[in-house]
């Protein structure tokens, strides 16, 4: 299974940082957002990443170079003449470089001790999404969970917390334009076609300077 990593946006609530950096390279304890997942993903098993890059880009590939010193494949998406293509948008693009296979997708922008799962089987279903307890910030939760069937609508909602495995089937008949994830899943999910798990370790959406500092405290 190949792993994509969403790096390509501006990153405006976490400005001024992000004016001289893209996010997934601010750092929690000394490393970089985006050493930590590269880092985890060698960890369980993974050889080959993609990275979408838009914002500051360049940059990026300078950090991290080719993957060999993790013991990864890294390949990158380039988006910076496009500008961002949302993540939705970012994935169909990508997809030439993904593969036939399910393939996982990751939000840079995270920081979570989740083992990734390099044979997961979606088995019937379009998609898979791990989902957190609510943090402060979204405290109405995006969707919900009844066994293991994602649902739009629920008493209880739980938060996506940007990990999630995929069918390519999901994206092949789309248009590479800049386009968000949330309105293609809800799609899916109302068709049930998504399943999901829920993730109670460590997860941080790190959106702000203010979390930012949190986690490094």
């Amino acid at each position: 299974m190949k792993a994509m990593i969403l790096c390509a946006g501006r990153g405006e609530r976490m400005r001024p940082l992000t004016d001289t950096l893209p996010k997934p390279l601010l750092e929690v304890r000394g490393k970089p957002l985006l050493v930590w997942h590269l880092q985890r993903l060698a960890k369980c098993g993974f050889k080959d990443v993609v990275i979408n890059i838009a914002h500051l880009g360049f940059k990026i590939p300078e950090v991290i170079g080719d993957g060999s010193r993790f013991g990864l494949n890294i390949t990158y998406s380039d988006e910076q003449d496009t500008g961002a293509l949302e993540s939705a948008g970012g994935i169909i693009k990508a997809l030439p470089l993904l593969g036939d296979e399910t393939f996982l997708v990751l939000n840079g922008d995270i920081f979570c001790d989740y083992d990734f799962d390099l044979d997961f089987d979606l088995k019937d279903k379009l998609a898979h999404l791990i989902l957190v307890p609510n943090p402060e910030h979204n405290p109405d939760g995006d969707f919900g969970l009844e066994g293991d069937l994602v649902l739009n609508e629920a008493d209880e909602k739980y938060t996506f917390s940007g990990i999630g495995y995929y069918s390519p089937k999901l994206f092949s008949v789309l248009e590479c334009k800049k386009s968000a994830l949330a309105p293609l899943l809800r799609v899916a999910i109302a068709k049930n076609e998504v399943s999901g798990e829920l993730f109670n370790k460590i997860w941080h959406d790190v959106g702000t300077p203010q979390r930012l500092e949190d986690i490094n405290r």
